[in-house]
C-alpha cells in the first residue's frame, strides 16, 4: 500500500467518526429541552463538521477519495441515545454521558493516528487542534452533567 494511501486511509477513519459525531450532536439536539444544551450540541455539530471538512482537504491532497457518510456503528448509538433518552428519567444527563462516551472514544482514536511515525507536519498540527478541541468539550460536557445531575 503506498504511504499516501495509508494516510488517507486513516485520516478517512477519523472522517466517518467525525460525521457520526455531527450526527449524534445533531440527535442529541433533538432529545433535550435546555436550550442551553441545545445551543452547546449545535455548537459541537458545527464543530465536529468543520473537522470533517479539514480532513476532506487533507484526504484530497493526497489524491484519494474521502467517504462521504458516517458508519453503521455511528447510527446505532445514535439509536441507542434516542432510545436511552426515552425511557431515562433524566434524558437529559444520560444524552451526556453518551456524549462524552462518544467523545472519549473520537480522542482515542486521534491519539492512535497521532502515534503513526511519519506524519506530515500539515496533518500532525491539524490533529492536534481537533484533539484539544474534543478534550475541551468532554471538560464542558462533564460540567455540564454536574449541573444537570
Amino acid at each position: 500500500m503506498k504511504y499516501s494511501e495509508e494516510i488517507s486511509n486513516k485520516l478517512n477513519e477519523l472522517l466517518i467518526k467525525n460525521y457520526d459525531a455531527e450526527k449524534g450532536y445533531l440527535n442529541a439536539i433533538d432529545n433535550v429541552d435546555s436550550d442551553r444544551l441545545k445551543m452547546f450540541f449545535k455548537r459541537r455539530a458545527s464543530e465536529r463538521s468543520e473537522f470533517a471538512k479539514e480532513l476532506r482537504t487533507e484526504i484530497l491532497q493526497y489524491g484519494e477519495i474521502p467517504e462521504d457518510s458516517g458508519s453503521f456503528k455511528g447510527a446505532m448509538h445514535r439509536n441507542w441515545m434516542s432510545l436511552k433518552s426515552t425511557f431515562s428519567s433524566n434524558n437529559e444527563e444520560a444524552i451526556l454521558e453518551e456524549a462524552i462516551r462518544g467523545e472519549e472514544a473520537s480522542l482515542e482514536e486521534y491519539n492512535e493516528l497521532m502515534q503513526e511515525r511519519n506524519l506530515p507536519p500539515s496533518i500532525d498540527s491539524l490533529l492536534v487542534k481537533h484533539k484539544n478541541a474534543i478534550q475541551a468539550a468532554i471538560n464542558t460536557e462533564k460540567v455540564h452533567e454536574e449541573l444537570v445531575s
